[in-house]
């Protein structure tokens, strides 16, 4: 039986949040142009930067609650998707004492933040198509597991995990799940977020850096229920959300999904043309299918095409030494022209004959 308390390490479940003025302010709904801010120890010169952002980011939640279709009690807002996993690994694992579960080969951050945390990390390889065995992550799982990470389209195979595998581990499993769904705007399958109110124990990850295309602003996303938003919102740092970056979204949602849409509709046009053309290239041995903004393809020999790319002054990903990703560079698809150039760089690169490495 899911019980969020039993999961939730105890003394961030008693947690007093930090509360400044601001956020009391805010939520007693007052106008702030009407008011002297004489609370944060801020200068009063050179407004409006020497304000402190909104640290319960009001009307951002509101608007992405528009569009995500939740309610703003089940947005939580990051500095990147990145700091919304850190959060997760911080409210629901005791160091040295807890594990996580995750598919691999996946995002490398999920394990970066299991080890900055002090908390095992175990890996479940996937079949070698990349597709998911959701019974084998389960059998992976014991007491002392509190979640498991999934990443569909995952990164860096490009493929999306298997719907009912995923509904599997989800319904079958007690702890929480974490479905990070950063490329879900190339594929041509639905966010799970439409579901999120049948999961207690789902927790999804949105990002503003890929179809979007706002990376340099750094806003990620947790959606999920009111209660796990409510310890998220609790640990995290109150003005973790700049001004700016604030200003920026809300701006960009203004405008509605339509500009994202066409975005994310031409870079899978341009997707589908740069594998077509790659396909007749002699170095390119496969390209493993994707629904995403990049794919892995098979080379001869991953780090010598790679270096070849970069003396061409064109940077690709080296995942030759991923699990299930022998000899393989992953490729970001980008404009006409740089998908153009990349093509062109490839057809000329030779691959040495052998006797040169005698």
């Amino acid at each position: 039986m899911y019980k969020l308390e039993k999961l939730i390490r105890p003394n961030i479940w008693k947690l007093k949040p930090y509360s400044c003025a601001r956020s009391e302010f805010v939520r007693e709904g007052k106008k702030k142009d009407e008011h002297v801010y004489l609370d944060a120890n801020e200068s009063p010169f050179n407004s409006p930067k020497n304000r402190y952002p909104d640290p319960m980011q009001k009307e951002l939640k509101e608007q992405i609650a528009r569009v995500k279709k939740v309610k703003p009690s089940q947005v939580m807002i990051g500095n990147g998707s990145d700091e919304v996993i850190d959060l997760a690994f911080r409210i629901f694992c005791e160091p040295r004492r807890d594990n996580v579960v995750a598919i691999d080969p996946t995002y490398g951050m999920y394990q970066v933040c299991a080890d900055i945390n002090d908390v095992e990390y175990r890996k479940v390889l996937l079949n070698p198509d990349f597709s998911l065995d959701g019974e084998r992550l389960l059998r992976a799982t014991d007491i002392r597991t509190k979640i498991i990470f999934l990443c569909s389209p995952n990164n860096p195979t490009g493929n999306l995990l298997d719907r009912d595998e995923i509904h599997r581990i989800i319904t079958h499993w007690e702890g929480i799940v974490v479905l990070d769904e950063a490329y879900v705007d190339f594929s041509n399958q639905p966010s799970w977020v439409k579901e999120l109110n049948q999961y207690p124990n789902l927790i999804i990850l949105h990002t503003f850096s890929k179809a979007w295309g706002l990376a340099s602003l750094r806003c990620g996303l947790a959606l999920a229920s009111e209660e796990i938003i409510h310890y998220f919102n609790n640990v995290r740092y109150p003005y973790n959300i700049n001004t700016i970056t604030q200003e920026q979204i809300l701006l960009y949602l203004s405008m509605g999904e339509d500009l994202k849409n066409a975005w994310a509709k031409k870079i899978v046009e341009e997707r589908d043309k740069l594998i077509d053309a790659l396909k007749k290239v002699d170095i390119v041995e496969r390209i493993y299918p994707t629904d995403a903004n990049f794919f892995l393809i098979k080379v001869p020999d991953a780090v010598y095409v790679h270096n070849e790319l970069i003396e061409s002054g064109i940077v690709v990903r080296d995942r030759h030494t991923v699990s299930l990703c022998d000899r393989c560079l992953r490729i970001t698809v980008g404009t006409q022209e740089e998908n153009e150039r990349l093509i062109e760089a490839l057809q000329w690169i030779k691959m040495p004959s052998m006797r040169a490495y005698l």
